[in-house]
């Protein structure tokens, strides 16, 4: 899908509005939508001490793992032992958001629903493996859906075959702005005409050695080790890295005509969608946050928004250093003076960074706020840089009448992806 620009503008809709009638979310704060947001206001961290593999050898012990999650209770056991584990949770936040979107396959055109998905990395636990079998026993011995299990498009693959959509399919690679640009490149689907429903987030589980070490020798994640809950510090001065995690976030986005034809719950609209590129460094992001601005003044143009009428900001926030006073000062070019009056969060803070997920799952954050009157907090702001001056609203939970909430995601290559989700009005 094309990357939508100031040139569009509001003419971009076409008249077509299209809104949210289902989220799921698995991640390391709760399993389904609601206990993640329960999480979120209550400002609880899910980073914790690595469990999944022996990460002794390396300086970084800590990451936000998904609890508690049985792949079985989801699809039967022969689907997911041919499922990485990042097609596992797609599916499994897919029936949560097909279930509260009360869609049936059966009564909608299934050439017509198609499926997006953000997804940054694939199956890097699976490669990880093949790789060592391949050093041990030699080659023949990997595991045989070695393949359709590690290829990035599989998450979208295995919700198509899993759900029955026969419609638009795609996989969107932009690192960790891939969740966010999933949903954009939706929404411009939807308007289009070539679907009515659509599929669309993302998903990442990539938590192993390789990942773990490819990002430790770049220093670029926090080595807070001794208290992991605190590690991620977004805006914070003390901030030193991100902390990794998985997670999967998926909508169901529908053609506004088409979700009241069938009395679907209306949560609320996708109205904007901006993305471009810093074209300026591989891995930090251009230091005058022109990028960024950029992908911002789009989406709200799209979404035909002031950048005055924006109650919120749920922003990129990974707690690093470059990030977060990048973001900040983007904000600022695009809000001017309103940037400090409009309050801004970090779900980061809490859930750690889940990469090609993370924009998905923040994005649920924002129609939770839209729904709830609430924001939740950026937790472990206790020492203020500043270059990082606005309102993040620090450690506690805040109420407020929230009608317009604007999503940032940032991501390596200098990609860049923003949405504007408005509380619907018939």
């Amino acid at each position: 899908m094309a990357a939508r620009n100031g040139r569009n503008g509001k003419n971009g809709r076409n008249g077509t509005r299209v809104v949210v009638t289902g989220m799921g979310a698995i991640t390391p704060i709760g399993n389904s939508v609601k206990e993640f947001w329960a999480s979120c206001l209550a400002g609880k961290s899910g980073i914790g001490i690595l469990t999944s593999f022996d990460h002794s050898a390396y300086p970084i012990h800590i990451a936000g793992e998904i609890k508690n999650f049985d792949p079985e209770e989801h699809m039967d056991r022969r689907d997911a032992r041919r499922m990485a584990r990042f097609s596992q949770l797609a599916i499994a936040a897919t029936q949560e958001a097909i279930k509260q979107a009360e869609l049936e396959m059966d009564e909608v055109e299934r050439t017509r629903v198609g499926v997006l998905i953000g997804n940054g990395i694939g199956g890097l636990v699976e490669t990880q493996e093949a790789v060592r079998t391949m050093d041990e026993r030699g080659g023949m011995k990997i595991d045989p859906f070695y393949y359709p299990k590690m290829l990035p498009n599989m998450a979208a693959a295995h919700i198509a075959l899993h759900i029955g959509a026969k419609g638009y399919n795609n996989t969107v690679i932009t690192a960790c702005a891939a969740g966010t640009q999933a949903l954009g490149d939706a929404l411009d689907l939807v308007r289009a005409g070539r679907v009515d429903v659509a599929i669309a987030g993302g998903t990442e589980a990539t938590l192993c050695e390789t990942g773990l070490a490819g990002f430790a020798v770049i220093r670029a994640l926090s080595s807070h080790n001794e208290e992991p809950e605190k590690a991620s510090r977004p805006f914070d001065a003390e901030r030193d890295g991100f902390v990794a995690s998985e997670a999967a976030g998926i909508f169901v986005l529908e053609n506004l005509e088409h979700a009241r034809r069938r009395n679907a719950p209306i949560l609320a609209e996708l109205a904007g969608y901006g993305a471009g590129n810093d074209a300026y460094h591989v891995v930090a992001p251009s230091e005058n946050g022109e990028g960024a601005a950029n992908a911002m003044r789009w989406a709200l143009e799209d979404s035909g928004v002031e950048p005055a009428q924006v109650d919120y900001v749920n922003a990129h926030g990974t707690s690093t250093k470059l990030n977060d006073a990048s973001e900040t000062l983007a904000i600022k070019r695009v809000f001017g003076e309103d940037a400090y009056r409009v309050p801004i969060s970090a779900t980061k803070s809490m859930i750690g960074h889940s990469f090609g997920a993370a924009g998905a799952v923040e994005s649920i954050a924002a129609v939770q706020t839209i729904q709830t009157g609430m924001i939740h907090p950026t937790i472990n702001y206790e020492h203020p840089d500043p270059d990082c001056d606005l309102d993040y609203v620090p450690n506690k939970a805040r109420r407020a009448d929230i009608d317009i909430v604007l999503k940032n995601s940032f991501g390596f290559g200098g990609q860049n992806a923003c949405l504007v989700f408005k509380r619907y009005e018939g």
